[in-house]
């Protein structure tokens, strides 16, 4: 068995690389060439919620088994730890062990820059991210990729993590990057905002987003939190990772399915569908979509493949 930390990790999966990759396991899952088990994530009692995220991509199969501790975010300790089981499937046997906090940061950007390409207007320069931490530097790494962007907003709970990322990330792609105060200070003028904290309640409305924005919401995976509003969701274009997931874990489209603003079927389609034409994108450039993603274990065993194979060559 080959054990790959995380600094081999970040060697290896680079942003435009892992772009690709996630758009072809997403269609993978669709076209029912992959296949991914409901995921179990338990509660424990120092509040950390406790993931088993199993998936098959063919000749290999596995699980992330993780931990997300939200009291981590603003300290010197990540927020996800914990490592993707990977098995071949010719035997069975264990092929490896990859650490699974470096994949979720880089495969969740990835991901979402898949969707925002299919999804945000061709002349989308403007990005603001709400939260400052890993995974806000790997969406304007992955981001970057697909849109030329030339200005970035960025607000946090932590004015330290905020001012850190701004230092780190001029530096790294001599862009401006500017500290907000407020949310809506930060999203007023955006073209692309990506949501990536584990807020309980809504920080973005809709009177705070202009039309023809595009959306990430990232940071949050349970029936009971979300981080953007019911009437931001009915009336923007909705989609998802994977719709049986969203339906049965997604705060974003359950709350505003009980309260009765959306309909069962407002979900247009998964970034899979789009991309295999089963779904429409972007219709009009006044749209406001909505990429709504929980994080998948389909992504997370394509990455830790992709890796292992690296590593071996």
């Amino acid at each position: 068995m080959k054990i790959i930390e995380q600094e081999e990790v970040r060697k290896l999966l680079q942003p435009k690389d892992c772009i690709q990759l996630m758009a072809e396991a997403l269609k993978g899952l669709e076209s029912g060439e992959y296949a991914q088990p409901a995921r179990l994530i338990t509660v424990m009692p120092n509040t950390a919620k406790f993931g088993f995220m199993p998936a098959y991509v063919g000749d290999y199969f596995g699980a992330k088994v993780i931990s997300a501790f939200a009291p981590n975010m603003g300290t010197k300790y990540p927020s996800h730890i914990g490592y993707v089981m990977l098995f071949e499937s010719a035997h069975s046997t264990v092929a490896g062990m990859i650490e699974a906090g470096s994949i979720t940061e880089i495969r969740t950007g990835a991901v979402s820059a898949a969707a925002t390409d299919l999804l945000a207007r061709k002349d989308s320069h403007k990005l603001a991210l709400i939260g400052a931490g890993a995974q806000a530097r790997s969406h304007l790494a992955a981001i970057r990729e697909i849109r030329d962007i030339t200005s970035v907003t960025v607000y946090d709970l932590f004015q330290q993590a905020a001012e850190r990322f701004v230092k780190d990330m001029q530096e790294k792609y001599k862009i401006p990057v500017t500290v907000c105060s407020t949310v809506k200070e930060a999203v007023k003028d955006a073209d692309i905002i990506c949501t990536v904290t584990p807020s309980k309640e809504p920080l973005l409305t809709k009177e705070m987003v202009k039309p023809g924005t595009h959306i990430n919401a990232v940071g949050t995976f349970t029936p009971t939190t979300r981080e953007v509003s019911s009437d931001l969701v009915a009336a923007a274009r909705l989609y998802s990772d994977q719709t049986e997931a969203a339906k049965r874990e997604s705060g974003e489209y359950l709350i505003p399915l009980k309260e009765g603003l959306i309909k069962e079927d407002h979900i247009v389609g998964s970034i899979g569908e789009v991309l295999l034409g089963k779904a429409p994108g972007r219709t009009a450039d006044d749209e406001i979509t909505i990429f709504d993603a929980l994080g998948l274990a389909i992504e997370d065993v394509a990455s830790a493949k992709y890796v292992y194979e690296r590593a071996a060559l």
